[in-house]
């Protein structure tokens, strides 16, 4: 595809500048190398005027001022003005290879944080009275910086009421809950004390990236570890799934199949406090950092980790070591799946498959895993199971793989364009009208047709990027009903990973837009849905256009495919009509407004757009204990119990019904064909 080599080409400047730079380095960021790859971001930019201006430095201060403290529970604003005033020349003195100015700032942070752990025993001290009634906005990004301390001091009163409430919402008693939410506190101040140089320059550099635009960022070499991890759905450790809770490393759920399951030595909710390799002595980690003991536990395949737990049993808690051999974990939960589900209606029996997509997933080596792969593989199983219609849920995805964007969507139609990516583009123009000649055309070209009978795409406002190529594709090419979101997040840039040298991470830059093949681009208004449904997620400000510094939308000529399109014979697939439209939303709305369920998610609507961002302690207390409960006890039943509640999702029952409704309307669609003829 022609997008991998415009990716190949682009990595040469900035792995070229990185190689001459990191001649000796030590696999650590150093200020050296920062400038650099700055330019590396500048150069790759989808946004051809991009450039270290007064514009953008403003931005990567305020970007970096929202990484140091984003609740605005540390920071004041003499505090901002000083910091604002050590990154005056930012620009100049990275480039002479000075990053001291960094330092400078963490200072500021680590005093600020200090004073807040010393205002928090005070507060949490014997004198703590807890105010149930206790009421604050919670809206970071709106809300002013405290002018001084004493302002600062008020809203953390609140906050930690807040915190306390959240600690006795989980059956905790007043002396434990106070204990937790200072150990909060204790932990910021360790974690600000403990971040070295490196540590400032990667957060730097993110912060310079998202400068750019909200998805360009800059990947440290844990978090490009992570996000491989994702992308392959593969890792070697011990198959489990890790939480921090109260500054312990908490065992959440076993991965089916990995060390630790088959091991039948650990369980859900035992706690790590120290770790061990092959050999050696055991490190505490109790209050690490939870990536830095992700980072210890995970390990080659074959190789041996040890694992001091603490297990509750009762009243009583049991400590004890176990000893595990690494081995390759499938991570099950995040691929795509398919589960039957037979219906009768009018005294005909149905069988739909519903496929759970939630991303799209790609490893890039030879027989790798990928999404498109698994979702052919569960088309054709649908299709042996004789189903009459099939539902792609979109909704939790946000996105991945832009390939196999491309070819999922081709496995519901016959041969063409999916999308088309630009090259860079000047934002700077009032309106963006993409000619064709500047856009690449991805298309599928596999002319099977793996799936041609009725089809529902169900989104929500979360559905990004790659799933909204799909779903748009599929609207585009009247494929396809799409049902759920009002609209989908509105995401319509393409982004490149390009690893840098000496393992020093990755840049993830915005290196194009893409548009649907109707010419849209889905940035901003996102995929509309022809049959939108009440979601909780339509009360939030969520979607692209919320984000800093968003790209601006744009367009470009049409370049749907005719060739798409099969009509008769193997493969042939019913064009979704206007008045089908309109029958399939009319029966759902009256469905809609009869349903327990939905008239929940309406109330809790309203409850939110009069409510806004105010927190109550009270509401706090009454709610989360019991969907604390309920989330645990859907994680410790496995498979099983996680898809139980899945299927009993309003969203997912409707979309069957809608589904059903489509199938009757092409088999009558085709009934009256047959009679006509």
């Amino acid at each position: 595809m022609r997008s991998i080599s415009l990716t190949l080409i682009i990595m040469s400047h900035l792995i070229g500048g990185v190689l001459a730079a990191a001649e000796k380095s030590n696999s650590e960021m150093e200020c050296r190398f920062v400038s650099v790859i700055e330019d590396g971001f500048l150069s790759n930019h989808v946004n051809k005027t991009a450039a270290r201006d007064e514009e953008l430095k403003g931005k990567v201060i305020d970007q970096y001022l929202k990484r140091l403290d984003g609740s605005k529970t540390y920071l004041i604003e003499s505090d901002i003005a000083d910091i604002r005033k050590l990154m005056k020349d930012t620009f100049d003195k990275i480039k002479k290879g000075d990053c001291s100015f960094l330092s400078e700032v963490q200072k500021i942070l680590i005093k600020r944080t200090e004073e807040r752990v010393e205002f928090a025993k005070k507060f949490l001290g014997k004198d703590y009275k807890f105010d149930e009634k206790a009421e604050f906005v919670y809206e970071p990004d709106k809300k002013p910086w405290a002018k001084n301390s004493t302002e600062l001091d008020e809203y953390i009163k609140k906050y930690i009421h807040f915190q306390v409430a959240n600690y006795r919402a989980t059956d905790l008693k007043m002396d434990e809950a106070k204990k937790n939410v200072l150990k909060i506190y204790e932990r910021a101040l360790k974690r600000v004390k403990e971040e070295k140089d490196h540590d400032l320059y990667d957060g730097y550099l993110d912060s310079f990236a998202r400068a750019l635009d909200p998805h360009s960022s800059f990947f440290s070499k844990d978090v490009l570890d992570d996000f491989d991890i994702q992308m392959k759905l593969s890792l070697e450790g011990i198959g489990a799934t890790l939480s921090n809770q109260d500054g312990f490393t908490v065992i959440e759920q076993l991965v089916p199949g990995g060390a630790a399951a088959k091991s039948g030595l650990l369980e859900p909710q035992d706690k790590i406090i120290a770790v061990g390799q092959e050999s050696g002595g055991m490190e505490n980690v109790i209050d690490m950092d939870l990536k830095e003991v992700v980072k210890k536990i995970r390990g080659p395949k074959g190789t041996k980790v040890r694992l001091t737990i603490i297990r509750k049993k009762g009243d009583e808690k049991n400590r004890m070591e176990v000893s595990l051999v690494r081995d390759k974990v499938n991570l099950e939960d995040e691929a795509a799946s398919i589960i039957f589900i037979d219906k009768e209606i009018g005294g005909q029996k149905k069988k739909v498959g519903l496929i759970n997509f939630p991303s799209f997933y790609a490893d890039s080596r030879s027989g790798g895993r990928s999404s498109a792969k698994d979702l052919k593989r569960l088309l054709k199983e649908a299709n042996e199971k004789k189903v009459d219609g099939i539902i792609l849920d979109l909704s939790t995805n946000g996105g991945g793989s832009l390939e196999d964007a491309v070819k999922a969507a081709g496995l519901f139609f016959q041969t063409g364009n999916v999308v088309k990516q630009s090259s860079k583009i000047d934002l700077n123009k009032s309106s963006l009208k993409v000619e064709s000649k500047d856009a690449i055309p991805l298309e599928d070209k596999d002319s099977t047709v793996d799936w041609a009978g009725p089809l529902v795409v169900l989104t929500s406002r979360v559905s990004a990027s790659a799933s909204e190529i799909v779903a748009g594709a599929l609207q585009d090419y009247k494929r396809a009903i799409i049902v759920g979101g009002d609209h989908t997040f509105g995401k319509g840039s393409v982004q490149s990973v390009l690893p840098i040298p000496k393992d020093l991470g990755a840049i993830k830059v915005t290196v194009g837009m893409f548009f649907i093949p109707g010419g849209n681009s889905t940035q901003h208004r996102g995929v509309e849905g022809d049959i939108p449904l009440p979601s909780v997620y339509n009360a939030d400000d969520i979607g692209e256009k919320y984000l800093d510094y968003s790209l601006p939308p744009a367009k470009t000529d049409s370049f749907l495919s005719g060739n798409a399109i099969v009509k008769e014979g193997a493969g042939a697939w019913k064009e979704i009509k206007t008045d089908w439209i309109k029958s399939l939303r009319d029966k759902s709305k009256m469905r809609v407004e009869k349903n327990a369920e939905f008239k929940k998610i309406n109330d809790e609507i309203e409850k939110a757009k009069v409510r806004g961002k105010t927190i109550k302690v009270s509401e706090i207390l009454k709610d989360k204990n019991e969907k604390e409960k309920k989330a645990k006890a859907i994680r410790a039943g496995g498979k099983e119990q996680r898809n139980k509640e899945y299927l009993k999702r309003a969203d997912i029952q409707e979309s069957v019904n809608i589904l059903l409704d489509l199938i009757n309307l092409e088999s009558e669609d085709a009934t009256s064909k047959q009679v006509s003829n």
